[in-house]
């Protein structure tokens, strides 16, 4: 017997798709000003609201069990990038006109990866390339919602812990109900994105930036506070003044921070930065990384000042550990031991309840704090010593489910890593194994740029299509923290 409402998890699905209308109605706009092609944009707009009416349609219920959840999670991501990838292949311009190009640069916006395959940015028109960075804004706040809601009743890998670590007992508890925490968050959001729009054009109209326009200023916020990456210029932030450079990395950093940190500071309580261990490791990783790249591009001479040198180091962690993939230069052109520091950097993430990918800071802090555990009560075997998190103590489940999660996320990568070798081997690309491991670890963990021929200044574009197909896999299962995509896989889940 099949024990999945199958009709429930579709209902909620179609509710997502009934209302992505309204953000595809910018672009259309943009696109109408333009004097550009608006076919792009009125198929799908009426297409997702038709699929959506029509999947609510299939049952009157709507409370969302456990069981749907994880099948409502995987196929909401799944259905946007879907929908996501229509606009691209009417406009029938550049790499994005081959379907699964499309689908690739659909689910690598919404997933907020940043990974692309575009090669020709000025082929394509300024609605179309507003539309992939929509794409990044709306995957961020959708997993900031869906983080609030749902994941941490879930219990993936950890992810539960973002209660603890917001020392509230229940992260949906901020307000009375889980509708108004998700309201609450969004409207912080928001008002971030507002804020960063604010200071990139304020950039322009003072004279640092004159080549921010309004429509880059509002591009850029979008895949800032998302942590995603895309950007409409070729030379990502590069293109831009070391004014914008430096504004923006206080917004990567803001928008890898738990919202809810950020909620409570706001409302005056900044005591809880101090109280917050996540959030002082998070910090000092930036910190550690940043002091040791810039301490090796002085070693090896790669820029003239020392401004240069610790604008770009700085940029270049905070846009790779937070996983928001912008470049302020070419990092294919750094010397090996730093393109290997930016490498390990891909794995760690920003904090719980942002809107970052990778592993995150909260696992990786409990990882440390378990192992140390571990070894002391190797030496004092009669000893109880429970770890601890912003004074909680965390339970053993917990920690298991988390050296779990981070021993899956690391296999995968592996067997990522090979198949994309042999892949590549197969079709006679030349990639080197250092390239193969980059490309793996920016897709699985959502980080966008690696190194080679997927480096900041190129495209996955030379890949082959099955190496696409399995890197929108990896965006997928990497961006819902693998477990409600691997659970469906499960007889045990469809069945009782």
């Amino acid at each position: 017997m099949i024990r999945v409402d199958w009709r429930v998890s579709c209902r909620l699905v179609g509710t997502v798709l009934k209302w992505l209308w309204v953000p595809l109605a910018l672009p259309f706009g943009i696109a109408l000003v333009d004097g550009s092609a608006l076919l792009p944009f009125v198929v799908p707009m009426a297409g997702t609201t038709a699929l959506g009416v029509g999947l609510e349609r299939l049952t009157e219920r709507s409370d969302l069990r456990a069981r749907e959840a994880f099948l409502m999670v995987s196929l909401t991501w799944l259905g946007v990038a879907v929908v996501g990838a229509v606009p691209f292949v009417l406009a029938g311009q550049g790499t994005l006109a081959d379907p699964v190009n499309a689908l690739f640069e659909s689910m690598s916006g919404i997933t907020t990866t940043g990974a692309t395959v575009v090669v020709d940015f000025d082929r394509h028109s300024r609605a179309i390339l507003l539309w992939r960075a929509l794409l990044q804004w709306l995957g961020g706040l959708g997993i900031l919602v869906l983080a609030t809601a749902i994941f941490s009743q879930l219990s993936v890998g950890g992810a539960q812990l973002m209660e603890t670590e917001s020392q509230t007992g229940d992260n949906s508890r901020l307000t009375p109900r889980i509708s108004e925490t998700a309201t609450l968050l969004g409207k912080l959001y928001l008002g971030l994105t507002g804020l960063q729009v604010t200071v990139l054009y304020g950039l322009h109209l003072g004279g640092l930036a004159p080549e921010m326009t309004l429509y880059d200023a509002v591009a850029h916020a979008f895949t800032t506070i998302s942590t995603a990456g895309f950007s409409p210029r070729a030379d990502s932030i590069a293109a831009f003044s070391p004014a914008v450079q430096w504004a923006i990395i206080p917004f990567m950093i803001l928008g890898a921070t738990s919202f809810v940190l950020i909620y409570f500071v706001l409302r005056g309580n900044v005591g809880r930065l101090r109280e917050s261990d996540e959030f002082r490791f998070y910090v000092g990783i930036l910190a550690f990384f940043a002091v040791v790249v810039a301490l090796v591009e002085t070693a090896d001479s790669t820029y003239g000042s020392a401004e240069a040198v610790a604008r770009h180091s700085l940029f270049q962690v905070v846009s790779i550990v937070t996983t928001t993939g912008y470049a302020s230069t070419d990092f294919n052109l750094w010397s090996s031991s730093a393109k290997h520091l930016l490498f390990v950097c891909m794995f760690i993430g920003g904090m719980a309840g942002s809107t970052t990918c990778s592993i995150k800071t909260l696992r990786w802090l409990v990882v440390l704090k378990a192992f140390r555990r571990d070894l002391f009560v190797a030496a004092q075997p009669s000893a109880v010593r429970p770890v601890r998190l912003s004074g909680d103590v965390v339970d053993e489940e917990t920690i298991r489910d988390i050296y779990a999660y981070t021993l899956v996320s690391l296999v995968i990568f592996i067997v990522a890593t090979v198949f994309v070798v042999i892949d590549a081997s197969r079709v006679g690309l030349a990639i080197t194994e250092f390239e193969a491991m980059g490309a793996a670890a920016s897709t699985f963990f959502n980080v966008g740029p690696a190194f080679g021929i997927a480096g900041p200044f190129a495209s996955y574009a030379p890949f082959p299509r099955s190496t696409k197909l399995a890197m929108t896999f990896l965006m997928w299962i990497g961006r819902i923290e693998i477990i409600p995509v691997f659970v469906l896989l499960t007889p045990s889940y469809w069945r009782a």
